[in-house]
């Protein structure tokens, strides 16, 4: 039987596929600023549920509503933008974890409070990062296009930053030594209870 409207939920506003059925962008859900509804929220959710998404992926500072995606049973990561030294090592961990995503076929959806110049500058980024469009002012073009915006400064940064990386990968960062593990069982003075011959030492002596 079909659905009705109610349970297929409505469209995320500004939503658009930046990779057809694999990869998406939008506002966040409900809206953001005095324009959030919580029952447009709850539509919006319900619809991102109802195409498959693998995850949705949040870069909106604050992590504020994102348990409503587990109250609908949509898995969901907080991945807000880092300080400016820690970009690099950022966009190379995401690209490399969506790029896995969208090859296993799995769709990802990302989102900010709106979609912004650096969610925009995100996305042009990963298409000359994984040589969809190896250009960086024909991948730009093409991102610009899907969305219908310009991208700015900001935006044109991380461009910049992932052809870089792309390049030029960042080596893996160093594990942290495993601490060593303590046998509380053992002898604290490092005393020995058997003789050379193995067998129990006499604690009374000969």
């Amino acid at each position: 039987m079909p659905k009705g409207k109610w349970a297929q939920g409505i469209t995320p506003r500004n939503f658009h596929w930046v990779i057809t059925d694999r990869l998406a962008v939008c506002e966040r859900p409900g809206g953001y600023g005095e324009s959030h509804r919580k029952v447009r929220r709850q539509e919006e959710i319900i619809w991102i549920r109802e195409q498959g998404f693998h995850h949705v992926v949040s870069l909106s500072t604050s992590p504020h509503n994102l348990h409503n995606y587990d109250e609908l049973g949509v898995a969901w990561l907080h991945r807000p933008f880092p300080r400016n030294d820690d970009l690099p090592r950022y966009l190379q961990t995401i690209y490399e974890d969506l790029r896995g995503h969208i090859d296993a076929g799995n769709a990802v959806l990302f989102h900010q409070e709106e979609v912004s110049d650096a969610l925009v500058g995100l996305m042009a980024g990963y298409v000359v990062w994984s040589n969809l469009v190896p250009e960086t002012h024909k991948a730009t073009a093409v991102t610009e296009q899907i969305v219908g915006r310009r991208l700015g400064p900001a935006g044109r940064d991380l461009v910049t930053t992932a052809v870089l990386i792309r390049d030029t990968p960042l080596p893996p960062r160093p594990q942290t030594p495993a601490a060593p593990v303590v046998d509380e069982t053992a002898d604290p003075d490092g005393a020995d209870e058997s003789d050379e011959t193995g067998e129990s030492a006499d604690p009374a002596g000969d």
